[in-house]
């Protein structure tokens, strides 16, 4: 009689349970002898020197007594799990083993969820990445997120918190692993470091792009940014697509918003554009301030923003308008119609400042054109920098840059790019008598970091 097949259990044939001075019937004995052979045949070899022949049925087992152990360690080995699953067990602790990482391909909105685990999401389009509550994800729970189409707003359940914010903007071209602690969400900070690495690692002051100009529909009101990027130490910000502004209302995020720190757009003012980076995803915007330097940007109205440099200048007429100018390479601005700021202005051997259509505030070197005429012959005239001081015009002195007139009351031309002081003026002498001047500014230089 062989083994039981579903219990294992051998019974031993009838009649092979002998007694004293009992006659031995040979045919049970016979039948034992082979049922044993067989066995013996069937048993698998410690010594390894035989292969099973079918497959091997362990005990279940548990993690703390695993079905299939070891001799010098039995809390060690392989059980099955609930549900047919198989457990690895480690000194009595479960092997927890990643799921198998699945890619999918997303063109919109999404929300992640716990059979997510491990996946691996490609966004080729803006879209919004809501993830389930935490608690519902658990611990462990993780989760690759690529932008190959536009930005992805990682937006977490409720009031919980990735990487300590609300939300997480990944842009257009990174990728980020987000982890799960049962209670919030954080990253492996990829996107973070790729950002800093580009901060610390490059150096030097720059404007690439982001040039100014008129906007094409409100020309008056709005200023448009080409494509670009502006450095200024270790703060970098860039911008992939044109960007407006508008003079007409305080700074709100966004392009075609409000671009002013402060106030309301005045007459006859200046307003520097300075880049900003805003902290939590990057991104660039633009404020406008009279103010000429950094530290002077009104910054109630800039929380969570990096002033990373200042990207070029507008100026209003006296109807608060911008004035229309277009812009060249090199911080070369010129004015669509020229400004006259001296129309017939009396000049004499006694130096005097000239006020100019120019950025106030900062020295730029103003593009300009004039005329001179004076009742004395041979007379001429100096226009010069302030920082030169006080000159004296004429050959034995200074020089001149327009004249000598030739006839009494005969006109000089002449034309020069000067630079001026903070307070937008030029100097302005004669020589030898009075005279009277006109002049015109075409535009000016105002340098921000642009080499070409």
């Amino acid at each position: 009689m062989p083994r039981n097949p579903s219990t294992g259990v051998y019974s031993k044939p009838a009649g092979t349970t002998p007694s004293v001075g009992q006659v031995i019937d040979p045919a049970p004995w016979n039948a034992l002898t082979t049922d044993l052979g067989n066995e013996i045949t069937n048993s698998l070899p410690r010594d390894g020197s035989a292969p099973m022949a079918a497959p091997l049925k362990a005990a279940s087992g548990t993690v703390s007594a695993p079905g299939l152990g070891f001799a010098s360690n039995p809390l060690t080995g392989i059980y099955l799990k609930g549900g047919g699953q198989l457990g690895f067990t480690q000194n009595g602790v479960d092997v927890v083993f990643d799921k198998a990482s699945v890619y999918a391909a997303k063109s919109g909105d999404y929300i992640a969820l716990a059979s997510d685990d491990n996946a691996v999401h490609r966004f080729t389009a803006v879209a919004t990445l809501t993830l389930t509550a935490a608690a519902t994800l658990g611990a462990n729970w993780h989760y690759c997120v690529i932008a190959d189409g536009g930005d992805v707003t990682i937006d977490p359940s409720g009031s919980e918190t990735i990487d300590g914010a609300a939300t997480l903007v990944l842009k257009n071209g990174y990728s980020v692993e987000i982890i799960c602690s049962g209670a919030a969400f954080f990253t492996n900070k990829l996107f973070a470091r790729i950002q800093s690495k580009a901060d610390s690692s490059a150096v030097g002051d720059f404007v690439v792009g982001l040039i100014l100009s008129n906007n094409s529909s409100s020309p008056n009101t709005h200023v448009d940014f080409s494509p670009g990027s502006a450095r200024s130490g270790a703060s970098f910000v860039a911008s992939a697509a044109s960007f407006t502004k508008r003079v007409t209302g305080t700074f709100a995020a966004g392009t075609g918003a409000g671009g002013l720190d402060a106030g309301a757009v005045a007459a006859n003012a200046t307003y520097f554009a300075y880049a900003l980076r805003k902290d939590t995803d990057l991104s660039f915007d633009v404020v406008l301030s009279t103010s000429a330097t950094i530290a002077g940007v009104t910054t109630t109205l800039l929380t969570g923003y990096t002033i990373v440099k200042c990207i070029g200048v507008v100026l209003t007429d006296a109807s608060s308008l911008i004035r229309q100018f277009v812009m060249y390479p090199r911080d070369e601005y010129t004015f669509v119609t020229p400004v006259k700021d001296a129309v017939g202005a009396a000049i004499s051997t006694t130096s005097a400042l000239l006020a100019l259509t120019v950025p106030n505030g900062a020295r730029v070197k103003a593009k300009l054109r004039f005329e001179f005429t004076s009742s004395a012959a041979t007379n001429a005239a100096l226009l010069s920098d302030p920082a030169h001081g006080t000159l004296t015009a004429g050959v034995g002195s200074d020089g001149a840059n327009v004249g000598a007139i030739q006839v009494a009351n005969g006109f000089a031309v002449g034309s020069q790019d000067i630079w001026t002081n903070t307070s937008k003026q030029i100097r302005q002498v004669t020589g030898g008598s009075t005279g009277n001047l006109w002049l015109w500014t075409d535009g000016f230089y105002f340098p921000c970091g642009r080499y070409a």
